[in-house]
């Protein structure tokens, strides 16, 4: 009966990160500038959020050195 419990409780704690982390991102992708739930309001600067993103994809591209096996097509 211990397992099965142990089981259970990995099984759920596994599962509510997982459904966190999603709502996350969620979150983040939904560039709301204004959020209102219950009493809590908050404002969030989604301009900054728009240029680090465009940034990344930009880093990621340099990084990549163009002698290295990954790089390569196979």
């Amino acid at each position: 009966m211990q397992e099965l419990s142990e089981v259970f409780w990995s099984f759920f704690i596994s599962s509510c990160v997982g459904l966190l982390v999603i709502i996350g991102k969620l979150c983040y992708k939904s560039k709301c500038k204004e959020v209102n739930c219950c009493c809590i309001k908050f404002t969030r600067d989604t301009q900054a959020e728009i240029e680090i993103d465009e940034q990344q994809p930009q880093q990621q591209t340099n990084n990549q050195d163009p002698e290295s096996p990954r790089s390569q097509k196979v």
